[in-house]
């Protein structure tokens, strides 16, 4: 099964039914989906402000957050820490973003992502690859 790369962004549309996750849903099914270790932790945050936010849904987001970490498969991998603040560096990332990109590099793997910055720089680095 090819593998794809997913980061916070684009799983937290999917996760919390958000207007925009009809765009990601064709790019993940059917895929081995690989993220740093770190995506529990973000998406955690980000249920976390929506509840804020949003206090009377605060047990449907926390329930959507913790039904997704038992159901999406998603299969937490390694990443090269002597190398993300290089390649952070070298794309204006933070070390967090560089973590997906360098997934994404490292099993030559497609980066879905809602982040600008991040996506540009996947391109930006892909290309400097081919």
């Amino acid at each position: 099964m090819n593998a794809t790369v997913v980061d916070c962004s684009a799983l937290a549309a999917v996760v919390f039914e958000e207007d925009w996750a009809g765009e990601v849903v064709p790019k993940l099914k059917g895929r081995r989906l690989i993220a740093p270790a770190l995506l529990p932790f973000e998406l955690a945050q980000v249920c976390s402000t929506k509840m804020r936010r949003q206090p009377t849904q605060s047990a449907i987001l926390l329930d959507q957050f913790v039904a997704a970490l038992g159901e999406l498969g998603l299969d937490l991998e390694p990443v090269g820490f002597d190398e993300l603040p290089a390649l952070a560096e070298q794309h204006g990332l933070s070390c967090y973003d560089a973590a997906y990109l360098w997934l994404a590099l490292a099993h030559q793997a497609p980066l879905v992502t809602f982040d600008r910055r991040l996506a540009a720089a996947y391109r930006e680095a892909v290309k400097e690859i081919e």
